[in-house]
């Protein structure tokens, strides 16, 4: 996300926009949705996306009243091919480039967008999200997650604490928080974590400040703060009073599936991850070496004849 903030930035948006955009667009991306709806329940479902909308509208509004730029500089429009980049969108017409491709070539450019663009770039961290989820469900006893963070204000600052810091993407937030649940964290304490976490982290911070400045930083970190706690707690409130118990219904969106099916669609993306995960791998191990020349800046010492 920060380089497409870096990218707006840029191009003229203002700093309300910028913070609207870090803030809604990890929890609205389909990824994470879809996520959420294997993994967690239909109230967290929904509530998720809209929580991430209201907090970021309020921060983008409150941003821009403390900080109007008035440059009223136009966005450029990309109007470049998504299929092969047969077309720049400026030497040729929209109505000619609407043309160039047809319906089947589009479905295709799609499908492979989704399947190796965006899961190549979620992979690796909505596994290591598993993992972390199993390590959650096999070591950490009920009554531990049930008696500090099982409700309240004070759980919803122990999640905050602990989202804002680590850096983890909203992918890999969603089995993270459906583990907590299950262990007995309230609902509102684990979308406390689902909006600060993908939201923040410590180098992302020093990027925003770069960005947005540091008052504007600061702006959107409290924002975010009090905005997540508030809905954490009216979230809670939520499920208590339509009498839900929250680990009787997380996850039970797959019961509808059949076994064969899920079993058939786990092969499917398994076999679907080797590629990015070997590539992703591979890059990591075969960094490129450079050559590191350092000087001194003293004079160089002859040797005595």
């Amino acid at each position: 996300m920060l380089p497409a903030a870096t990218f707006l930035k840029k191009k003229g948006a203002n700093k309300g926009a910028i913070s609207a955009f870090l803030i809604s667009t990890p929890e609205s991306g389909i990824d994470s949705i879809a996520i959420s709806i294997a993994l967690l329940d239909p109230i967290m479902t929904v509530v998720r996306p809209l929580a991430a909308f209201l907090t970021a509208i309020c921060a983008g509004f409150i941003e821009n009243l403390f900080d109007w730029s008035k440059k009223d500089a136009p966005l450029p429009v990309d109007l470049s091919c998504p299929v092969d980049s047969c077309c720049d969108g400026i030497d040729c017409p929209p109505d000619e480039h609407a043309h160039h491709h047809s319906l089947l070539e589009k479905l295709r450019a799609g499908v492979r967008f989704g399947l190796v663009d965006i899961w190549g770039d979620i992979v690796l961290w909505f596994f290591a999200g598993l993992l972390v989820a199993g390590f959650i469900m096999a070591l950490v006893p009920n009554t531990f997650m049930q008696r500090w963070l099982g409700g309240g204000i004070s759980s919803m600052l122990v999640m905050l604490v602990v989202g804002i810091p680590i850096y983890i993407c909203a992918s890999a937030s969603t089995p993270v928080a459906a583990a907590l649940i299950l262990k007995g964290v309230s609902p509102g304490a684990a979308l406390v974590f689902l909006l600060a976490g993908p939201a923040t982290n410590i180098t992302s911070l020093a990027v925003l400040v770069g960005i947005l400045g540091k008052k504007s930083t600061i702006r959107y970190l409290l924002i975010l703060s009090v905005f997540a706690l508030l809905l954490g707690l009216g979230l809670d409130q939520i499920y208590n009073l339509w009498g839900i118990v929250p680990q009787a219904v997380i996850g039970k969106a797959a019961d509808l599936i059949p076994p064969s099916i899920k079993e058939g669609g786990a092969v499917i993306l398994l076999l679907l991850s080797i590629r990015p995960i070997f590539f992703r791998i591979r890059k990591k191990l075969h960094k490129p070496k450079t050559n590191m020349q350092f000087q001194s800046g003293f004079p160089e010492i002859k040797k005595p004849e």
